[in-house]
Parts: C-alpha cells; structure tokens; sequence
C-alpha cells in the first residue's frame, strides 16, 4: 500500500491500521471453492463492457457467457451475488449477477455484459457506483 498505510488481516476482516480510511468497505468470509462472500459493498469506479467475442464461452463459475443476460464479472464477490450498478452519468440503475472474475484492468471496478451496459445507456467505459443487492 502506498504512503505508509497499513492492513491487518485477522478472522476474515481486513482492517485498516495507522488512521488508513477505506472507502469500501468488504468483509470477506471464506466459502467453499474459494470464493468469497460480502457483508456490505458500496464503491464506485469505471465499468467496462465484455466484447461479444466472449459470448458462448465459459466464465469462471462454470456457466456459458450470453450477452442478453444481466450478469457481470467482479474480481472478489462471491457467484451468484446481484448488484445494482448505477450509472453516474444518466442515473440508471440496473440489478446484474455475478458470474465471472475481472475486469483484468486495473482502473476497472466491474464488466457488464453487453445487455447491462445497453440497459444503463452506454458501451465502452462508464463512471458507475456498486450497491450489494444481493445473493441468489
């Protein structure tokens, strides 16, 4: 971590230490097959769009990628938990589900499917906030 912060580690929570504020706050618990479940999320950040390329492929939770559906790819939350992504620019909101790891690009906080993107009124990159909606 830059500027000295510093992260304690300790029965699942991550915490900070030496005055560090988070802006978002995750509680990872262990689940099974190494995923990882979230008491709260709140964060806001850059989305990407998947390109169609990867529709019919396999994502990381086993399940074939269509780009009509309202799924999404998050690096940390658990398969399964919904999320309502809110485009900062026009105010839509939709509710998706995660499916998949990434974006792989470090700048990026979630990539919707291209029905996600569609419905929040952009394709390419957006400003969104991340709300916790749920888990199915």
């Amino acid at each position: 971590m830059r500027g000295g912060a510093q992260m304690t580690f300790a029965a699942g929570i991550l915490r900070p230490t030496l005055g560090f504020a988070l802006a978002l706050v995750l509680m990872p618990l262990t689940a099974a097959a190494g995923e990882t479940r979230n008491a709260s999320l709140s964060s806001s950040g850059m989305a990407s769009v998947y390109s169609l390329a990867h529709s019919g492929r396999k994502t990381a939770s086993g399940e074939i990628h269509r780009a009509s559906e309202m799924t999404a790819a998050h690096r940390t939350l658990a398969f399964g938990t919904q999320v309502r992504v809110t485009n900062r620019r026009n105010g839509r909101s939709v509710v998706v589900r995660i499916n998949d790891r990434g974006p792989f690009i470090r700048s990026r906080i979630i990539d919707l499917s291209p029905a996600a993107a569609r419905a929040l009124g952009f394709s390419g990159l957006a400003p969104v906030t991340l709300a916790l909606a749920g888990h199915s």
